[in-house]
């Protein structure tokens, strides 16, 4: 069994970090009722004897004493992580695994990558290398992050380098939240564009989540709750969201739902690694099925059924209509249309009691619907898992590497030209050492090479599939 790092970077990375370790734990607690400490727990948790002083408390198996989350957490003001470590999971992460300044990088990439970059870079490698001792086969990390503030999109693409540099074997999957058009975070424009540069080169995966995606996904969930529509009942303790009572925050800005719709995507991410199925999909087969040239690795995600993931309590869809779901623009975690894309590989990755045969079936049901590139007709990859999510019968996660995620980027684009034409808060990012005005240029390049792949793809969406030559069998 393989094992996987977190790396919850700044204020937004921490808070979904800490939703997904809240769901972690719920879920293994409803598989694990007898509490032994096995291989699907240790693909997130270590087991510690909190007894034995320093590094020699780890129980590889029988009963589970104290988890530990193999985890780092870094943000550059304390005020989220200190939460953390007054809240109900203060036990799960270990203190020595925590990196925290008290100023702030100031919503400024240059600050976050530059100066606290190479401020703590010695201390950061140090706690990436006590994560991986403690992994007997670490395969991956995942790093959350936003891409619209300082310490997230600048430090959070820091440390992509660092383990580029380090650990060059292991899988880097960056779960990135781009800032919607309304961000109050004036320089966003600038910090994304920055941290899109170090993005291409530097991750093999990508799950661009769009918080405006999130934001309508659950405004028209709270719409059908007070609709009264389908007999829909909050569910007071549902364990698949981990926050009570979020129905109540949720008025304003309702980033706790939000977050949980993101962490559920990463525990349906690494399902078919923790748990057994009839399909199995490891985390490096994600990459090297969906990701056919290295820069084209952004995968566009969709998550159904989505309503009971904010404790609506609305009956389950239907087997074949959950398939439907996932192709739909309404089910996208970015504001995206896949099905009227380019697809150059899709990912279904099915958690419950669903058969290899509905699997297959769905699939030929939908393949006349959507476009692959004529070189990919065929370009599926699948999962199965048997261990529903918690309070569901069935789940799917889709994973698009679909040309549906350029709009974003333009989008991107057009915000950062219009303050970068007017040279607008452009002092502050230029007075940080090793800032010059090429690096935004190089960044601008970056993205629109990017921009002109996807095109060159799009290009050819009108083409008829390639008739490949049949071998000839000689009788």
């Amino acid at each position: 069994m393989t094992q996987s790092v977190v790396i919850q970077v700044g204020q937004c990375g921490n808070q979904i970090g800490c939703c997904f370790w809240d769901l972690a734990l719920r879920e293994h607690a409803a598989v694990n009722q007898k509490a032994i400490y096995d291989e699907a727990i240790s693909s997130f948790f270590r087991n510690v004897d909190t007894r034995v002083v320093g590094d020699g408390g780890s129980i590889s198996r029988g009963k589970i004493c104290s988890l530990k989350a193999r985890a780092v957490l870094i943000d550059m003001e304390e005020g989220v992580v200190n939460e953390i470590l007054q809240g109900p999971l203060r036990d799960v992460f270990d203190s020595k695994q925590l990196i925290t300044d008290i100023s702030g990088s100031g919503n400024n990439w240059a600050v976050g990558h530059k100066v606290f970059g190479s401020l703590y870079q010695e201390q950061i490698l140090e706690k990436l290398r006590k994560s991986a001792e403690h992994c007997d086969c670490l395969q991956c990390f995942f790093i959350i992050h936003s891409m619209g503030g300082g310490t997230g999109s600048g430090l959070g693409t820091f440390l992509l380098k660092v383990l580029e540099d380090e650990f060059p074997e292991v899988y880097r999957f960056v779960t990135s939240v781009y800032p919607s058009g309304e961000d109050d975070v004036i320089t966003s424009p600038y910090n994304s564009m920055l941290a899109m540069k170090e993005l291409n080169e530097h991750a093999d995966c990508v799950l661009p989540i769009d918080n405006q995606s999130l934001f309508d996904i659950i405004s028209k969930i709270d719409l059908m709750v007070n609709s009264g529509k389908l007999g829909t009942t909050i569910k007071p303790k549902s364990l698949v969201t981990s926050s009570v009572g979020a129905f109540k925050k949720r008025q304003e800005k309702p980033f706790d739902a939000m977050n949980n719709i993101v962490a559920n995507l990463l525990l349906n991410l690494t399902s078919s690694a923790r748990f057994e199925g009839s399909l199995n999909m490891d985390l490096n087969e994600i990459s090297m099925n969906l990701v056919p040239f290295p820069q084209l690795h952004y995968l566009v995600s969709s998550l159904t059924p989505l309503y009971t993931l904010a404790d609506v309590n609305i009956p389950s869809r239907r087997l074949d209509q959950m398939f439907s779901d996932a192709f739909s623009k309404d089910h996208q975690l970015i504001r995206a249309d896949p099905k009227h894309s380019l697809y150059l590989a899709c990912a279904l990755m099915v958690r419950g009691n669903v058969q290899i045969s509905d699997l297959r079936r769905n699939i030929e049901r939908l393949k006349p619907s959507l476009r692959f590139v004529s070189w990919n007709q065929e370009g599926w990859k699948t999962s199965l898992c048997s261990v529903p999510p918690v309070g569901h019968s069935h789940s799917l996660l889709a994973l698009a590497n679909n040309t549906c995620v350029k709009p974003t980027f333009i989008e991107l684009r057009e915000r950062f030209t219009r303050l970068y034409r007017k040279r607008a808060h452009l002092h502050h990012y230029l007075q940080i050492e090793g800032m010059e005005e090429s690096c935004f240029t190089e960044a601008m390049s970056s993205l629109s090479a990017l921009i002109q792949e996807y095109n060159q793809l799009d290009a050819t969406k009108s083409m008829p599939a390639e008739e490949l030559p049949r071998l000839s069998v000689a009788v």
